[in-house]
């Protein structure tokens, strides 16, 4: 392909001539650079990539785009106002705009995203329409399903124009796209030309990266901002967002959801159990009954999020949101149920934020079936068995959560086994002195309702030998992730496979290794 003709039509300012020259490849990592490839320069945090452009001309790249100005290459150099969004644009040019031929809806949050996503793929495809999904857990392109990588966000731009791609070739007509707060602030979706727009909430998370809550909420907002005046925006009403997501969105058509009166997707008659989630959706012209064999009011939110996707702004049937939501049993990792035949409950969930682990705190002891007694627990009732939780802090990220995460579980759980989640470059008992901290500022004695166990693995182990009949064990924090992170290597690991290494020694089966951890 010809470099100019990637050029045509490009939305943002470039101020030096572009050439002439042919293309064989994009690449913006000057490792990946083959001969003849477009090398685009990304500059920023953590390191500014015009210093290896060099090495991508060693690697025989054929011409460069960057942010600074340069003179005397050896190759075309193209000075562009914002490389990390040009290469988004220039991605979408080479694979020959894909998402112009496909009808794309975004989803972001904080929580809840991933399995929103998963339940609005699941209604198209229950409508009978030829969809396809991109979320952090996987990439599913008719009947291939794409693994997105370890520790997953929104693809890189190349990548996220290449899977759309693969979905027109396959002759898909939808793609439901997960989309983070990283992605959106470092333009990875840009050029998806969304017309569904749909949000689950935006709660404290990623600060370390974004610098404040107020440009968090602004990078998800960016979702909202791209959509045509036609496109659709679907708004929790319940969250603290809403107001300022409304004033984002404008003119352009809203639909809102939540518990609140003013909603126009609302649950009623809500029954809860073990099994599951039964209510009825009103409003917005809908009244009809939906069961799901998801848990927790969390998810009835998520539920109605996809509902106002799928039936409010797409027009899909009733008929196909109730066999969709029906037919999803869970997503990877997100309150996936253990069981190894044990007499008490085991999950694993992805709560890694101090809301997320509020709300899959309050979800599990909804599961344990309540008995009348002291105050303790949902509703005002005591529950039946206790909450085991076992949870870290990542290291090199948001550092406010650590004390926030341990409050929330010393608030909620009965018992907190504080544990390592990612520590990177940071001292591991650092990050756990800090949680402790946290623990005890809300009444948390060490060695009776918190421990402190630096090793994942055995961490699991003590809370499943804790555990009575009738408890709940829960592991959060990693969830469908397969690796963790001890200064910079990642070793492989899964909780769900670490909590069937716990359970299978407990109960004397036969089962997985527990993996290796360089604190095992």
């Amino acid at each position: 392909m010809q470099l100019l003709s990637l050029f045509d039509g490009f939305p943002l300012p470039v101020y030096t001539p572009v050439p002439d020259v042919p293309i064989a490849g994009l690449a913006f990592d000057s490792r990946h650079v083959q001969p003849g490839d477009l090398f685009v320069v990304l500059s920023g945090a953590p390191t500014d990539g015009h210093q290896y452009i060099p090495d991508a001309i060693a690697r025989g790249a054929a011409a460069v785009i960057g942010v600074e100005y340069i003179e005397g290459l050896p190759v075309p150099y193209v000075r562009v106002s914002d490389s990390r969004q040009a290469l988004a644009h220039l991605a979408a040019a080479w694979h020959d705009f894909p998402a112009r031929k496909l009808t794309a809806i975004g989803v972001t949050g904080t929580d809840g995203k991933t399995t929103t996503t998963s339940l609005v793929f699941n209604i198209l495809r229950a409508a009978g329409i030829r969809a396809g999904m991109i979320s952090t857990v996987s990439a599913v392109i008719g009947d291939r399903e794409l693994d997105t990588g370890f520790h997953v966000t929104t693809p890189d731009a190349p990548d996220m124009q290449r899977f759309l791609a693969n979905m027109v070739t396959a002759g898909l007509t939808h793609a439901v796209i997960e989309t983070t707060s990283h992605g959106l602030a470092q333009y990875r979706v840009d050029a998806c030309n969304f017309v569904v727009a749909a949000v689950t909430n935006i709660t404290h998370e990623h600060l370390n990266f974004h610098g404040s809550y107020e440009a968090y909420r602004a990078a998800k907002a960016r979702l909202f901002e791209m959509l045509p005046p036609s496109g659709c925006a679907i708004l929790n009403r319940d969250d603290s967002s809403y107001e300022f997501l409304e004033e984002v969105c404008g003119q352009r058509p809203m639909i809102r959801y939540g518990f609140h009166t003013d909603a126009n997707l609302r649950p009623l008659a809500v029954t809860y159990a073990p099994s599951g989630l039964r209510f009825t959706v009103t409003g917005a012209g809908q009244g009809f009954t939906l069961e799901s064999p998801l848990v927790g009011d969390f998810n009835i939110s998520n539920i109605l999020a996809a509902v106002g996707v799928t039936v409010c702004a797409l027009g899909i049937s009733t008929e196909a949101a109730r066999q969709g939501i029906a037919a999803l049993r869970g997503v990877p990792g997100r309150m996936e149920r253990i069981d190894l035949g044990q007499d008490f409950t085991a999950f694993v969930d992805f709560a890694h934020t101090p809301n997320a682990l509020h709300v899959a705190l309050e979800t599990v002891r909804k599961v344990i079936t309540p008995t009348s007694g002291s105050p303790r627990g949902t509703a005002g009732v005591k529950a039946a068995g206790r909450v085991i939780a076992v949870f870290g802090s990542a290291g090199a990220r948001d550092i406010t959560k650590r004390r926030l995460m341990a409050e929330v579980s010393a608030e909620l759980s009965d018992i907190s086994i504080l544990t390592a989640e990612d520590p990177r470059g940071e001292s591991l008992g650092g990050i756990l002195a800090e949680m402790a901290a946290g623990a005890e500022s809300r009444g948390g004695v060490e060695g009776q309702t918190f421990y402190r166990i630096p090793d994942r693995g055995e961490a699991i182990r003590f809370a499943v030998s804790l555990a009575r009949p009738g408890d709940v064990v829960i592991a959060c924090g990693k969830g469908h992730e397969q690796s963790m992170c001890f200064g910079e290597t990642e070793y492989p690991w899964d909780d769900r496979v670490a909590m069937r290494a716990a359970l299978s020694k407990l109960l004397g089966k036969s089962g997985p290794l527990m993996p290796y951890l360089p604190t095992s």
